[in-house]
């Protein structure tokens, strides 16, 4: 939409970093906080894709 790419993958790759940090920071899993992140991004782009996509 509005002319971006549907994906960002340095800004991905530097969300996870700090969401990594700030779980370990919290005493969490960051493999958990990574994962969850990968998740939501995944759910973005598929949607995304779905309003896209010609009917």
């Amino acid at each position: 939409a509005h002319g971006l790419p549907p994906a960002d993958p340095d800004r991905e790759a530097r969300q996870i970093d700090r969401l990594r940090s700030l779980a370990a920071e919290a005493r969490l899993a960051p493999e958990f906080a990574e994962k969850f992140l990968n998740f939501i991004v995944a759910e973005v782009l598929r949607h995304h894709e779905a309003i896209t996509r010609p009917e």
